[in-house]
Parts: C-alpha cells; structure tokens; sequence
C-alpha cells in the first residue's frame, strides 16, 4: 500500500471519528466507562427465598430470572441450563484489585471448604468472593481427601479436578476449555489464592466418613506421611496446599468405626507427618469429648500438638437426632439440665488446657448450621425424633433455619427457635460474638467453622466471627 493511500485512509477515519463524536455529544450518548452499568432495580438474591419461573432477582451484578421454581441455587452457579438465566448486567461488577485482607490481629479465622459442596449444595470457590469472605478469612481447609491402604488418597476427583467451569461460575470470571490439564475445585482454588495471596489452603483428610483408614496408616506412620506429601504438593497443583490437616475421628475411640491403635499412635502419625512436610502447616481436627473417660482421655493428645502448629477443637455436634435429648448442639457452657454435663465448649477447651497444650495451639470451633427435634422444650429424652431439614433429617443449614425458624431465646451460650412442635438450637451472630469474648479471654488462636456454603449470601457469620475478634 502506497503512502498517499495510507493517507487517504487515515484522513477518512479521522473524520468518521469526528462526526461519530459529534452525534454523541449532540444525543448526551457517552462511550461506557468501567462501573457505569445500570443501577440494579429487582430484589437481591437471597438463598432463603422460594422464586417461581419468571421472577427476577440481582446478583453479582447481573440480573437473573428463574426458568422455574427454586430455592438456595444461586445465581451464575448453574452453567447454561441452569434454573437461573442472566437477562442484564447492572451495578459494579467489583472489577480491578480484590480488597486488601482485613487485619485479623492475632487470630485466624478458618472455614471448611467441602468437595461436594458443588454438587446439590451449590457452593463454588466464587461464593466465598461474592459473599465478601475471601478477605475476612485466614485459612480455608479442603476437605475431604481418603485414607486407603494406609496411604493419602484423593477423594471425588471429578470434584477435584475434572469438573467444567463455565465464565459465570469462575473465579475470575474464566471459564475453563475441555483440554486444560486442571479444572475443577483446585483451579477454582488457585484462582482464588491468586486474587487473595494472604489465604492459607490446607488439604484435609479423613472426616467422619473415611477415617476408618486411619487404624491402618498408624501402623507405619512414615509411608502415610510421605503418601501425604506426595498428594499435597502434586505439580499438578502446585502452589494450591500449604499444608496438611488430619481429621481422625477418632483415634483410640470409636466414630462411625472404632480403632485400636493405642494411646501413642496419633502423636506417632502427627510427627511423621512434621518431619515430613517440615516448615508447611501441620494441623488437625479433633474431639470435644472431655467426659472422664471419654474421648480425650483415650488418647495423648498433649503429645501431638507438641509437632502440630494448632488444634481444631469441634466444639460442635455435643448433641443430635441420633437421640432424644433436646439440647443446643454447640452450647457454650453448661446450664442446667444439660442432658451431658460435659458436653460444651468451656469443658472441652478447658481440657485441653489442662493437658499443658498452649492456649495459642487451639482453635474453637463453630458450626453454621442448626440441629432440631420434633419438641416443645429442651431436655433428656424430651425430643420425638429429628425435625426435617433440606439435606437431612435433623440438621438445615444457618442460611436457611435462621429465617424458617428464628432465635426465639439462648440456653448455654447458644440460641434456639421453637417453630410450633420444632425446636431447633444453633449459633446467631449475637451468640457468636458472646463465644469470641471468650475465645480471647482464653488466649485461643481464633475459631473455625464447619463449613462454608452454611452461612448466608452475604457471609453474616463469618463477618461475626472476624468483626468480634477484631475488637
């Protein structure tokens, strides 16, 4: 192409730009800037609520109208042919540098993140951005990962790693191609680290349902470790673990299976693992039990936290539909007519303490969900099974129980909400705040949570837990 050309044509552009300009100003069009999208008009999403076919509702800034009938599907979460179809774009899209970390202080704040939240939950690494949790959090724990043949074994792999992330359900607003080598929670987890380098991840392994492997890796605790390291720092997620979490249920004690591996054996299998991983994060799950005779006393506990960098004590589930004895799941304290005198929270830390475990090795633990009978008041025996929940008999989520049924008063540190013949205990952000005055009186290193996808849209117990350790 010859100059005087090139000329011609940048002289024709030039002008077609001027007169475009002009028709712009002369209508009071503008060229649309980063965050001028329309304002969002229709209802925020709540996960609460019950939509019909054709409703429409704002999230993530976008506005969504449902194909039929649903409750708790969040928006963007779904794929193509989910429940859910974005009709519009409105509001800021939180585009730029995610926030900066909001100073915990001393403490950590830690939630469980579940494998197969993915699934009927709903619960993808995006919700912890969009409930505005990635920066009030410290750690989050992937669980779960098996324990076969005495080794560390991957759990749902599809889960993990294989699963299909379309734009609206990304981290980063990516979706992910059929030939990328990693997809799946660990990249949706990758990605998130990347927006928010402050998180710490740690890959647990076990859980009530597969820490009958246990038994077997306490028979050579170095093969177990060095399983573990393997699995943890694969190349093909590499940078995703900082470390490593056993949740045996229980050692020396029985859960869903009894073991008998003696007292030693997880002070044995917590130093393999330490020598092993070395400066990574070496931290486990572990009972509440503090009954004379119970559960903490079958095992030398003080002798694993020696190699540990923290325990998370579950502090949690004292009491549920497996029986008839009405009480709040996660009491802070005794009271009277508590079915178990030992079963809270104070006894359980106290305990540990008393072991001559650091105060600062301990983490409290809470669970964002409710646990109900079918009761007209609390007590032994006072319950006639479990009430009904979404995803089982006896337990709903705190996104969901707060408003189908509300605190009606508190009994041992926690609240409960008695719905005509339901009564249902579980922690509300005012008994949450009350359990972190504590926490700090005692000189833990923070709380913990089981697990994400409980709390609500918006993260309203995870900001309690950060705000009341704040100040």
């Amino acid at each position: 192409m010859g100059q005087k050309t090139t000329r011609r044509l940048l002289a024709s552009l030039s002008t077609a730009l001027m007169i475009m300009g002009t028709a712009l100003a002369a209508t009071g069009a503008s060229a649309r800037q980063p965050g001028a999208e329309a304002e969002c008009t229709d209802p925020a999403w709540s996960a609460a609520t019950v939509y019909n076919g054709g409703e429409r509702v704002s999230h993530s800034a976008a506005t969504w109208q449902a194909r039929w009938w649903t409750q708790g599907d969040e928006p963007g979460t779904g794929g193509e042919w989910g429940v859910w179809e974005r009709v519009g774009t409105c509001g800021d899209d939180g585009g730029g540098d995610p926030p900066d970390p909001i100073d915990p202080g001393p403490y950590y704040n830690i939630g469980y993140f579940t494998e197969w939240g993915v699934y009927d939950r709903n619960y993808h690494a995006k919700n912890i951005v969009t409930s505005g949790s990635a920066e009030k959090l410290t750690h989050i724990v992937y669980a779960f990962g098996n324990v076969q043949g005495g080794r560390c074994a991957m759990g749902d792999r599809f889960a993990a790693m294989e699963r299909t992330y379309q734009p609206g359900e990304s981290v980063d607003g990516e979706g992910d191609r059929w030939n990328d080598p990693l997809r799946g929670n660990f990249n949706q987890l990758l990605k998130l680290k990347a927006m928010y380098p402050h998180l710490k991840i740690l890959y647990s392994f076990g859980g009530w349902t597969w820490s009958g492997g246990f038994g077997q890796a306490a028979q050579n605790p170095q093969a177990f470790a060095d399983s573990c390291y393997d699995l943890v720092n694969d190349p093909r997620w590499e940078g995703l673990f900082d470390g490593i979490d056993i949740d045996w249920e229980y050692p020396n004690a029985c859960g869903l299976t009894c073991d008998d591996s003696g007292p030693d054996a997880f002070a044995d299998l917590m130093n393999a693992l330490r020598g092993r991983f070395g400066g990574d994060l070496v931290t486990a799950a572990v009972t509440a039990d503090a009954t004379p005779g119970g559960k903490i006393d079958a095992t030398d506990y003080a002798a694993a936290a020696e190699p540990s960098d923290f325990f998370m004590v579950m502090t949690y589930d004292f009491f549920g539909g497996w029986n008839d004895d009405v009480a709040p799941h996660s009491p802070k304290q005794g009271y009277d007519g508590i079915p178990i005198p030992e079963f809270h929270t104070t006894a359980a830390l106290e305990k540990y303490i008393s072991l001559g475990i650091p105060p600062d090795k301990l983490l409290m633990g809470i669970g964002f969900y409710g646990r109900g009978w079918y009761a007209t008041e609390a007590g032994a025996g006072k319950g006639n099974g479990p009430a009904p929940g979404r995803y089982e008999q006896g337990i709903e989520d705190y996104k969901l129980i707060k408003d189908r049924c509300p605190a009606t008063g508190e009994i041992g540190g926690s609240a409960y909400g008695q719905c005509g013949n339901q009564w249902w205990g579980y922690d509300t952000p005012a008994t949450v705040a009350s359990k972190m005055d504590y926490l700090k009186g005692l000189g833990l290193k923070g709380a913990f949570f089981w697990e994400l996808s409980g709390d609500t849209a918006d993260g309203e117990l995870i900001t309690a837990i950060h705000d009341n350790m704040q100040t």
